[in-house]
């Protein structure tokens, strides 16, 4: 039964991963058609498209009373993304940090973590999840203004540099091409494989966990988590490999800003007040927050993040894991 268990998991991950690039760039093509602004593509299109793979797969799991898997994923993948992908991306190539990003994505994205650990600790419910799902509106409001007057665009809320609105338009220019309909079907077929993919990533895990005698906050914590990092991880490495470092850092941040206030608020409103593991509420809280500070804090040395300090994140990464079960 683990078997079959393993091939869900991978299965829905897979089917999560394509379904997901599907559906971005068929919607991301419908807007466009629609008169959309390139800048309102990358922030809101692309930039909760990216994060539709963590939204789905922890508000499914809530859904199923399992608000461990939901808040575990949330928490395990921005730890993730600020010690395994960020450090894989600087161990391929050193990162500049822009002066922008440590003025105004970062401290944003650490407040907005901060308040979600916060908000753990008596459960997410109704009034929280209100609360944050006002505060990620609000944030994108916020970045939209600042993406109309300095030509940026966003990702999940957080502001980064340009190259999210060129892939936009380079995508689209490409899609355009196409007839309406391919960019419907598109968007159709992404949208159900990616709940498609959801449904059975929290199927696998949820019965893997029973079946191996796990928890399965610790599921969600890790193998759930690193599986909807995935799209993140692929960027960040392609945008390092090509030095696009303000790509990673704004996806990264984007995420994590989106994950704790967007993901958070949907888990709230679908299982409210319920229960969590203390290996995710406490451990797990402490060591993502503990990680979030240290990655911020190597970001402002030099402002540029080197390769042996994307290897001790990576190291940080690996430690850390064996604390969250």
């Amino acid at each position: 039964m683990i078997a079959l268990h393993l091939v869900a998991v991978a299965v829905g991950l897979a089917l999560l991963a394509k379904a997901s690039d599907l559906f971005i760039v068929g919607a991301a093509d419908l807007a466009r058609r629609l008169g959309v602004s390139s800048v309102v593509v990358g922030a809101v299109v692309i930039g909760f498209g990216t994060s539709a793979p963590e939204m789905l797969v922890s508000g499914i799991a809530a859904g199923r009373g399992d608000a461990d898997v939901g808040v575990g994923n949330i928490v395990g993948s921005n730890l993730a993304n600020l010690t395994l992908v960020l450090g894989l991306a600087a161990a391929v190539r050193p990162i500049a940090v822009a002066s922008s990003a440590l003025r105004r994505e970062a401290p944003v994205t650490l407040l907005a973590m901060a308040l979600f650990a916060w908000f753990v600790q008596g459960g997410l419910g109704v009034v929280e999840g209100l609360i944050l799902a006002t505060l990620i509106v609000a944030s994108v409001v916020v970045s939209l203004r600042y993406g109309s007057a300095d030509g940026v665009a966003i990702e999940g809320g957080a502001v980064a540099v340009d190259p999210l609105g060129a892939e936009a338009d380079e995508f689209i220019e490409e899609e355009a091409q196409r007839p309406l309909g391919n960019a419907i079907a598109r968007t159709l077929i992404g949208l159900v494989g990616t709940l498609g993919g959801a449904q059975l990533l929290v199927w696998g895990a949820v019965e893997l966990a029973e079946t191996a005698g796990l928890s399965g906050g610790f599921i969600g914590l890790t193998l759930v988590a690193v599986g909807t990092s995935l799209p993140e991880l692929t960027t960040a490495i392609q945008a390092a490999r090509k030095g696009e470092h303000d790509l990673i850092i704004g996806n990264l941040l984007g995420s994590n800003l989106f994950n704790s206030l967007g993901v958070a608020a949907v888990v709230g409103l679908v299982a409210p007040g319920a229960p969590l593991g203390a290996n995710v509420r406490g451990v797990g809280v402490v060591v993502m927050m503990g990680a979030a500070v240290l990655a911020l804090l190597m970001m402002r040395w030099d402002r540029l993040l080197s390769r042996t300090q994307g290897i001790i994140l990576l190291v940080v990464y690996a430690s850390a894991v064996p604390f969250l079960a």
